[in-house]
């Protein structure tokens, strides 16, 4: 088995087709958004191969040391123009093209007007996991 981390990004992604902010859905489309992850998760857990998940406030502060003995530095609240990360999910599973195929149907969770989102995810593999895919 090998951990691969699915990120969902509010900014920073390639477009989506149906890529209307979830600040503008409806109460309704938010609530079939979550219950579709939240189905998809429990499936995962079925087979073995969900880890964990978390969905993160779209608040965030960027955070470095600025040397001994000095405050760090921080840049934040985000800019509107950085990338920023809306949650994530580490899946556990046989191969490269089964965390594809997870990632695709994920990427088809309901959004605005119950139509999928088809939105980019980012699959990443774990450090010393190795894929099919040159990089």
């Amino acid at each position: 088995m090998a951990k691969y981390l699915l990120l969902k990004h509010y900014r920073g992604a390639p477009e989506a087709p149906n890529g209307v902010p979830m600040d503008q859905w409806t109460p309704a489309e938010i609530d079939a958004h979550i219950q579709y992850m939240n189905d998809f998760a429990e499936r995962l857990e079925g087979t073995g191969e969900f880890v964990d998940s978390q969905a993160l406030s779209a608040q965030g502060t960027f955070v470095r040391s600025d040397g001994p003995g000095r405050p760090p530095v921080t840049d934040g609240p985000f800019a509107e123009t950085k990338d920023l990360i809306a949650g994530w999910m580490v899946i556990d599973v046989d191969s490269y093209d089964r965390a594809l195929a997870l990632a695709g149907e994920l990427s088809a969770a309901p959004g605005a007007g119950g139509e999928p989102i088809h939105e980019w995810l980012e699959l990443r593999p774990f450090m010393g996991v190795p894929t099919t895919v040159d990089e």
